[in-house]
C-alpha cells in the first residue's frame, strides 16, 4: 500500500501545473490596467468599460491584479477610492 501512494504521488507531481488561459475579457482588462501604472477607479472598470465585479475579483484571486484604497479630499471631505492595478504576474500574463 505504501508503494501505491508513492507512485500515485509521483505521477500528480511529475505532471507540470498548465497554464490557465486568460478570456479575452480578461486579457483587455489586464491590458487596460496595464496601461495606467496607478491603477484603475474600480467603478470605472465596471460602469465604464463593462468589466463585472466578479471578472475583477477572480484577477485579484488568481494574482493578476490587486486592489488597494486611496483617501481623496472633495469638497472639505475625504473619502476612499477603490482602484485596481495590474501584478507583475498579470503582466507575464498578457506577454505570453
Amino acid at each position: 500500500m505504501p508503494n501505491e501512494l508513492h507512485a500515485s504521488l509521483a505521477v500528480h507531481m511529475a505532471t507540470p501545473p498548465r497554464k490557465s488561459r486568460l478570456s479575452p475579457k480578461a486579457r483587455r482588462a489586464l491590458e487596460l490596467l496595464a496601461n495606467n501604472p496607478f491603477g484603475v477607479n474600480e467603478d470605472l472598470l465596471r460602469v465604464g468599460h463593462g468589466f463585472s465585479r466578479g471578472m475583477t475579483a477572480g484577477l485579484i484571486r488568481a494574482g493578476l491584479a490587486l486592489r488597494y484604497r486611496m483617501p481623496l479630499r472633495v469638497g472639505g471631505r475625504t473619502i476612499e477610492v477603490i482602484y485596481v492595478r495590474i501584478t507583475d504576474a498579470g503582466r507575464r500574463a498578457i506577454e505570453g
